[in-house]
This record gives C-alpha cells, sequence and structure tokens, in this order.
C-alpha cells in the first residue's frame, strides 16, 4: 500500500535512511506500486525498485547511508 508520509514507512526504513532518503524511497515505492498495479507481485516489485532508486543516490557505509 503507498505511503503518504515518511513517517508510514517501515520502522526499519525510518530508523536506518536519512530523511531525504525517505523521501526518495516512498516516492519511487508509491510510484511503482501504482504503476505495477494487477501483478500479484505488485508491493515485491514497489519495494524492489524504491531499493533502487535510494542506491542510485546514496551509498552504504559502515557509518550509514550517505550521499
Amino acid at each position: 500500500m503507498p505511503y503518504e508520509s515518511n513517517a508510514d514507512l517501515p520502522e526499519n526504513l525510518q530508523r536506518i535512511l536519512p530523511e531525504h532518503a525517505q523521501d526518495i524511497y516512498r516516492e519511487a515505492f508509491n510510484h511503482a506500486f501504482d504503476a505495477h498495479r494487477g501483478d500479484p507481485r505488485q508491493e515485491e516489485a514497489a519495494h524492489r525498485i524504491a531499493w533502487a532508486a535510494v542506491k542510485r543516490r546514496y551509498i552504504k557505509t559502515e557509518a550509514g547511508w550517505a550521499r
């Protein structure tokens, strides 16, 4: 289901991603969720696409996610 705000994201994402990365994740997820309407793996695809969008702008370091 689409996320209205970053506060609606899963707790683990709120904890590990910076605010801007959460914005990217949420927007990409919502767009992909809508684009894959009718697909039985709609939510799974939306999560994969959202993570890919975050990884285009951020890299994971030992200290966390950084630009």
